[in-house]
């Protein structure tokens, strides 16, 4: 039977930079934020005994007068404009299921999708009975899905992502991210449902597990999750094998490269 033995290896020391930019700070439920009374009370904490004090576990985040704490774990809520990435649950009269990370499911209406071909007119009884044709329970289609805390997904102006590594990613602010090829050619699209059925090479594969244990890295590390992040650790990881990526040791080098070249980006 084969085994795998490995030695204790000396942490590397952070720079002064790295380790100032890491500090947050963090409180614990019934932790006192401020005594100050001219802050205003935000999502996570409550007042008592004329003190801010903390209802959640978290880092606290301020915004002029404004103290809220924004939660390490939690149910994704959503808000207007967000992009969302899901699971199909069930088939239901005229809707679907979806699976969304949220505290309930939520529902997507055979009305509000688009049809293939971007078609615009009435759904009708045929488009009723043909929904497992577009959608059905468990769907996944050429490409992996992966799930973090909703807390990590940074926002942006953009969540879709094609990396210059071959694959592209959806960064959904629920927490959902979805990692697939990115396609050859990319004709015209006319705003309908469209599914890639294409057989995925192996060389696309590969790229695909690299960038699912890059992300699992930067998760472990609980390092913010966009396009940026993304590429700097699947650049970092290119000397390791993929099976490799997950080791604690090679985890915590990638993620300390890929952190010490966001801080020189950022100047």
């Amino acid at each position: 039977m084969a085994m795998e033995m490995r030695l204790p290896v000396a942490r590397k020391p952070l720079s002064e930079s790295l380790d100032r930019d890491t500090k947050k700070h963090l409180v614990v439920p019934g932790d006192t934020i401020t005594t100050d009374t001219g802050f205003m009370r935000g999502h996570g904490t409550y007042m008592g005994e004329e003190k801010l004090i903390a209802s959640v576990a978290g880092s606290v985040e301020r915004v002029n007068k404004l103290i809220c704490v924004k939660a390490l774990k939690t149910r994704y809520n959503g808000e207007v404009g967000d992009i969302v990435v899901g699971r199909i649950t069930e088939v239901q009269q005229k809707r679907w299921k979806v699976e969304t990370n949220s505290r309930l499911d939520s529902v997507l209406l055979l009305s509000s999708m688009n049809l293939p071909g971007g078609e615009l007119r009435r759904r009708s009884a045929e488009d009723e009975l043909a929904m497992r044709g577009f959608l059905q329970e468990g769907d996944l289609i050429s490409g992996v899905l992966v799930q973090v805390s909703p807390s990590l997904v940074k926002r942006q102006k953009t969540h879709f992502h094609d990396l210059p590594c071959g694959a592209s990613v959806i960064l959904g602010t629920n927490g959902f991210i979805w990692i697939y090829p990115t396609p050859g050619h990319k004709e015209e699209d006319a705003g309908g449902l469209t599914a890639n059925l294409e057989p995925v090479s192996l060389a696309d594969r590969e790229v695909i597990s690299r960038l699912r244990n890059c992300i699992v890295s930067l998760v472990t590390q609980r390092m913010m999750l966009y396009d940026t992040s993304i590429l700097y650790c699947y650049e970092a990881s290119l000397p390791h094998q993929i099976k490799d990526i997950l080791k604690p040791e090679v985890m915590e080098e990638i993620v300390m490269e890929t952190r010490q070249r966001l801080l020189e980006q950022e100047g």
